[in-house]
């Protein structure tokens, strides 16, 4: 049990880091990662403006981050 949770942990970064790779680039620079964005862009949520790319990687982050969680607590 332990191999294949170690496996799936490498498996979902190896997979995290190619999602990342793929995603297009912004041309913002950094006001989109402070908020820069105008009042015009609060219509709607923000999950629907984010791409394919963008979702999979949130969700892979999540499970990521789930995966370490319960790697810690399993096998201390």
């Amino acid at each position: 049990m332990r191999i294949a949770l170690y496996i799936i942990h490498v498996l979902l970064g190896l997979t995290l880091i190619g999602v990342v790779l793929l995603q297009q680039r912004k041309q913002g620079g950094f006001t989109g990662v402070f908020g820069g964005g105008t009042q015009a862009d609060a219509s709607g949520g923000q999950w629907q403006r984010f791409t394919a790319l963008s979702k999979i990687s949130v969700i892979l982050i999540a499970l990521f981050m789930l995966s370490s969680v319960v790697i810690v607590f399993l096998f201390r």
